[in-house]
């Protein structure tokens, strides 16, 4: 029997790790891997226990991007333009996700596979991992990782990798902003579990309300954000947690988050 291509662990703090399982193909998005990730987020989208999500990947790749041989199968616009529809609901079902989702990168990530990092709100990356937008060393542009990516890093950074193909190593990776932290591959699960905590300790609901902010404010000018920021401010505010955290740091005391909130 087939292994599934997207394996599900779930701790007792409600964090989720999705795997990419396709190892054998460096976890290559095909169809059935783009369902089942699609599908999988939009039900966690839905179930209010869920704290984080890491993203990670078996194997010795990450994500190799796009499965080549299953698009050169079928060869026109209507299925293409379908397929990249599909990748590019997938990848903004991880930014609507209503808690942060942290990719933890090993090997490579190409193409779809670093428009993958990028797409996560966090990643933390082995120092082997490399990445690169290296379509156009086979004749096509990542135009679509090119969206995740020239939101990630500088413009001129983002299109040299676009234009180049070329690999980046992790630290330079790091140092465009396309991943937060970079450790030696035996610290990376300590790494991501150090992220984890700190996200779980504080506030759901804090960190829902922000994390849509947080993307819906980049998008629009200055005084639009600043708008739509105070009022999630204030409804923020408004919440029993916040409340409580206001009043445990005047009173010098640690907060009692009320339920799981």
């Amino acid at each position: 029997m087939d292994a599934p291509l997207l394996l599900h662990d779930r701790d007792d703090r409600g964090v989720v790790t999705l795997t990419l399982n396709r190892p054998q193909a460096f976890n290559a998005l095909s169809e059935a891997m783009l369902a089942a990730l699609g599908e999988t987020m939009d039900a966690l989208a839905e179930d209010q226990t869920v704290r984080a999500v890491v993203l990670a990947a078996a194997g010795k790749a990450f994500c190799a991007g796009h499965d080549l041989k299953e698009m050169r199968a079928e060869p026109s616009l209507d299925y293409y333009r379908q397929l990249f529809d599909r990748c590019t609901a997938v990848m903004l079902s991880i930014q609507r996700l209503p808690v942060p989702v942290i990719a933890r990168v090993h090997g490579i990530a190409t193409a779809a596979g670093c428009q993958l990092v990028a797409m996560c709100d966090l990643a933390v990356a082995s120092d082997d991992a490399r990445f690169a937008v290296s379509g156009v060393n086979v004749g096509l542009f990542c135009a679509t990782p090119g969206v995740a990516l020239s939101r990630n890093v500088p413009r001129k950074a983002a299109f040299e990798m676009l234009v180049t193909g070329d690999f980046i190593s992790a630290e330079q990776a790091r140092a465009l902003g396309l991943v937060n932290r970079v450790v030696p591959a035996e610290a990376l699960d300590g790494e991501v579990e150090t992220l984890i905590a700190s996200i779980v300790a504080k506030p759901a609901v804090a960190v829902a309300m922000g994390k849509a902010l947080f993307y819906r404010q980049i998008d629009v000018g200055i005084e639009a954000a600043y708008a739509d920021a105070g009022t999630t401010m204030a409804c923020n505010m408004m919440d029993p947690s916040a409340l409580e955290g206001v009043a445990a740091f005047i009173e010098k005391r640690p907060p009692s988050w009320p339920g799981r909130g």
